[in-house]
Order: structure tokens, then C-alpha cells, then sequence
């Protein structure tokens, strides 16, 4: 890949196709916290809705449908009465663990928790 040069002489690099896919994969609103909720064992739509303050059902149920189709997640049908739905990461899904781990030490440096503003 090349470079194309600005006038100040700093060198812009193309952005790597799949470096955007995996980015506009994982970075869609809600997706992160519903990815790092299967993480940590929440399996069923209900917990994983539980997991994860603010996401309205229909956003949950789109993400997950999203996840499904990008093969990062898997839908699992318990057969017992009533019926129960399971969510599971998949190996790709699995793989993205030291990812999020990332994300999350760089928040933890980086960001301040939310709370209320000190010019108040």
C-alpha cells in the first residue's frame, strides 16, 4: 500500500479494507457491551438484555441478529417447556476476547466515569 503525502509532509495510509469491516463489525452502538455480556456467561436474551442498561428489545434482538448473520454469534433453541432461547459466540466470536480486553484497559486509562459535571 502507498501513502498519499499532505502539504505539511505527514503521510496519510489507506485504510486496510478488513482493518474497516471488523471495525464497523464490533463498533456499532450497543454491539460491544452485548459482545462482552456473552464474555461473562449471560446466555439467554433476557440476561443478556439485563447485562446491558438502556438497549430497547428491538436494538437487543437487531444486534443479535447482526452477530448471527457475521457469524459471531449462534442461536441455540433448549428444547424444554417453555421453550428457551440460547445465545453463544462461535470460535470467530470467541477469538475477539483479547480485543474487547484491550478496549477495556484503554478505557480504564483513558475515560473518565460518567457522573456529574464538575462545572455544575
Amino acid at each position: 500500500m502507498t501513502s498519499a503525502p499532505l502539504p505539511d509532509g505527514v503521510d496519510v495510509h489507506p485504510v486496510c479494507v478488513r482493518f474497516h469491516t471488523a471495525i464497523e463489525m464490533i463498533g456499532a452502538r450497543w454491539t460491544g457491551a452485548i459482545l462482552r455480556a456473552l464474555f461473562t456467561g449471560q446466555c439467554r436474551y433476557a440476561q443478556i438484555k439485563a447485562a446491558v442498561p438502556g438497549v430497547s428489545d428491538t436494538m437487543l434482538a437487531q444486534r443479535l441478529r447482526e452477530l448471527r448473520r457475521d457469524g459471531l454469534v449462534e442461536r441455540h433453541v433448549v428444547p424444554v417447556t417453555p421453550v428457551q432461547v440460547e445465545y453463544r459466540l462461535t470460535p470467530k466470536g470467541r477469538d475477539l476476547e483479547p480485543v474487547l480486553d484491550a478496549i477495556i484497559a484503554w478505557s480504564h486509562t483513558w475515560l473518565p466515569l460518567p457522573g456529574p459535571d464538575p462545572e455544575s
